[in-house]
């Protein structure tokens, strides 16, 4: 097989530098892989990506680069698989780092998979482990909080380019943060695909440590992944895709109940949260604070779709 890596970006230089370095660095112990490319997509980058790619070609041999103006991660994949030479593509994204051994545990997992399965309607997917360790971000332990349900999520996935197509790729719609790849997990599932996990394709998601300055980032991110939740649940109007995009009253009462209605919030657990981060357990901080991000998830989910129904009704 040869393996097309599809890498959307947007603005993380410093991380992808790793993150890219780390790919040239794959050791491939047989035949199974005739090969790979690197297909990075620069999703309208202002930080100068593209240009200390060109700079450092000659260390990046297995690198081809596209570019695009803005349009969201699920464009940029598109164009990767539409421009990927290989039969197998490799969804990472841009702030992960692999160890050595990541395609070749990829390729035994693929194929020991179709093996087991009689078939080959099956996809990888590998660890991510998440890490605010940015000069050595491969030593983190595995944690119980990177331990993901997901059906199929573009941090560490393989998949044979052809079920890709004929699910129809991503959908461009999602151009806000969230859901774009559960949704066409959804997709691939009634295609009949099987998801085989590969905990021995690691990657480490790096994040900067939680502060209190990410904050507003934070919840315009979770107010997006609500109305981008109600265009999943559009398309799929199913109870699993209502769990997964928190729109049931169970999500409601219980988030509404650990914020107080709202009343923990941003501003009135800043202090404890400050108190966390200052211990030296940002981590810490940053779960705490995921109780009022998701009410504000929850709200957002519900305003999306009163919202719409609104529009409809209107049209």
């Amino acid at each position: 097989m040869f393996f097309s890596i599809v890498i959307p970006t947007y603005n993380r230089l410093p991380i992808l530098q790793k993150c890219l370095t780390a790919l040239e660095r794959q050791t491939l112990t047989d035949s199974k892989v005739t090969g790979y490319e690197i297909i990075l997509v620069d999703d309208g980058s202002t930080d100068g990506t593209l240009d200390w790619v060109a700079q450092n070609q000659h260390q990046l041999p297995h690198v081809q680069t596209f570019a695009q103006e803005h349009q969201g991660p699920s464009a940029a994949r598109n164009l990767g698989v539409q421009k990927a030479q290989g039969d197998t593509i490799i969804f990472i994204d841009s702030d992960l780092v692999v160890t050595e051994q990541f395609l070749q545990a990829h390729a035994d997992a693929l194929v020991k998979g179709k093996k087991q399965l009689g078939s080959d309607r099956l996809f990888t997917y590998g660890w991510v482990i998440n890490t605010c360790n940015f000069e050595n971000p491969t030593s983190e332990p595995y944690k119980i909080t990177d331990y993901s349900a997901a059906y199929f999520a573009t941090g560490n996935v393989a998949i044979a380019k052809k079920w890709l197509e004929q699910a129809g790729l991503f959908d461009t719609r999602f151009q806000l943060y969230g859901w774009e790849d559960l949704e066409l997990g959804v997709r691939l599932k009634k295609l009949g695909l099987k998801l085989i996990k590969c905990p021995e394709a690691v990657g480490y998601h790096w994040h900067p440590p939680f502060n209190l300055e990410q904050l507003p980032r934070l919840i315009d991110r979770e107010m997006q992944r609500g109305r981008m939740g109600v265009l999943f649940y559009e398309k799929h109007p199913t109870f699993d895709v209502k769990m997964m995009i928190q729109m049931t009253q169970l999500h409601r009462i219980l988030w509404g109940l650990l914020s107080l209605g709202g009343t923990l919030n941003e501003r009135t657990m800043a202090p404890l949260l400050q108190w966390l981060i200052n211990q030296g357990k940002p981590q810490l901080a940053l779960e705490i604070a995921r109780i009022f991000l998701n009410w504000y998830n929850v709200k957002a989910v519900y305003q999306a779709y009163s919202d719409r129904h609104k529009q409809i009704s209107i049209s």
